[in-house]
């Protein structure tokens, strides 16, 4: 890190960004493992599980776009505020279902439309995130900026999945959302109490298709920013060993639930290990080789994964899978803040939800069924080597990609 330049922590506005990002993750996080044991509870059918992804990436995709647009062209903070909000009262009312306090109905049509309703609201966060970002640090900053984000992120996604669990086993479903709704209410005002100065003239709108058409077009125009998210979506689209391992752990490694936890938490300690080491040593120089190799290696990390019988091999390969993915997330996000135009962080942040989204959900759907067709290890092998493939017609088609250098970017 250049020692000429401040900490992103010491800037006030970026911390309360943070606090934000933590508040929002474990909301959702808590909220989503209680669906998840709520869901199960009432119906014992797996294929219902399967049906909350669903029901939460349709309204997500339907939605993100225009989210994106609002995001250009309204109040940034106010925006997130009402998004947050929304998920509160989403989680509310899924504490009263669950308490048998409002809506006495039959089946499982209210937890369905809740987490429908969440996926919208989910929607905005992001390209709220991505918008203040840009407002409250200094391009210079951007880059140690989007590691500290990503150790909040990873953080948050082991912190919530293992509160949610805590809460519904000591104090029950009701609880659980009832502590969601605080966290997400908490998020609401941490965004209005901000220090942040939004842009002094907002875009006047104009037709939204056309707007939204601008964004992809930016992004589509633009080859390392494209090159970036193709990277970063086929990896995980492909490298399918995370999802796959609640049959991988009983089918392969012979072991039991215990497992799933440590081999759940292993790809975040080394997403967040890395993210920490970045934070100290940015990438500059031969920064698009760096993201190229670490893709590479990540669809290498799959491979060694499929073919280990040994759980705590299993688990330190899969710290390098997560600190490989790491590299990626902070370099795609450092390119989509220096590159992109304030007037349009909302809609190209929404695009990217939109590939990371698309590569987690659809992703759990292919590997599923590249399972089931190919047999559980050949379809992670198959998946590792494809991602090889993808980084490799990356890498020639992509040249401004393979030669990047953050520094250009300033």
């Amino acid at each position: 890190m250049n020692p000429s330049l401040p900490s992103p922590l010491r800037s006030v506005g970026f911390r309360w960004l943070l606090l934000y990002r933590i508040c929002t993750l474990l909301s959702y996080q808590i909220v989503a493992v209680t669906v998840g044991w709520h869901i199960y509870e009432v119906t014992h059918n797996t294929l219902s599980l399967g049906l909350v992804g669903l029901a939460e990436v349709i309204p997500y995709f339907c939605v993100a776009p225009f989210a994106g647009h609002l995001v250009d062209h309204l109040p940034r903070r106010k925006m997130g505020a009402a998004a947050c909000t929304l998920l509160a009262i989403n989680a509310g009312v899924l504490a009263l279902v669950a308490g048998n306090i409002a809506l006495h109905t039959q089946g499982t049509w209210p937890i369905y439309l809740a987490v429908a309703v969440g996926g919208i609201g989910r929607s905005v966060l992001g390209p709220v995130y991505n918008a203040l970002f840009a407002r409250v640090l200094q391009r210079d900053q951007f880059a140690t900026g989007a590691s500290l984000g990503s150790v909040v992120f990873q953080a948050g996604l082991v912190l919530g999945p293992a509160l949610g669990g805590v809460l519904v086993g000591l104090f029950g479903k009701s609880m659980s959302y009832a502590v969601g709704t605080g966290f997400a209410l908490m998020a609401a005002a941490t965004l209005l109490a901000m220090p942040v100065t939004e842009p002094a003239k907002l875009q006047q709108p104009g037709p939204i298709f056309a707007s939204i058409a601008e964004g992809a077009r930016f992004v589509a125009g633009n080859q390392i920013m494209l090159g970036a998210m193709a990277l970063d979506m086929f990896s995980v689209l492909l490298g399918g060993a995370v999802s796959m391992l609640p049959a991988f752990i009983k089918d392969i490694l012979l072991a039991g639930p215990e497992a799933l936890g440590l081999l759940r938490a292993a790809p975040a300690i080394g997403s967040i290990a890395v993210a920490l080491w970045l934070t100290r040593h940015p990438l500059q120089r031969h920064a698009g080789r760096i993201l190229l190799l670490a893709v590479a290696a990540f669809g290498i990390s799959t491979i060694a994964f499929a073919l280990s019988r040994n759980l705590w091999l299993s688990a330190v390969i899969l710290v390098l899978y997560g600190a490989c993915d790491g590299v990626s997330v902070v370099l795609r996000s450092t390119i989509m803040q220096l590159v992109t135009p304030d007037e349009m962080r909302g809609r190209v942040s929404s695009i990217n939800g939109i590939f990371v989204s698309s590569s987690n959900e659809l992703g759990a759907f292919y590997d599923g069924v590249m399972a089931r067709l190919l047999g559980l290890v050949p379809a992670i092998i198959m998946g590792g080597c494809v991602t090889l493939g993808v980084v490799a017609i990356t890498a020639k088609r992509a040249p401004r990609l393979r030669t990047l250098d953050i520094r250009q970017l300033h």
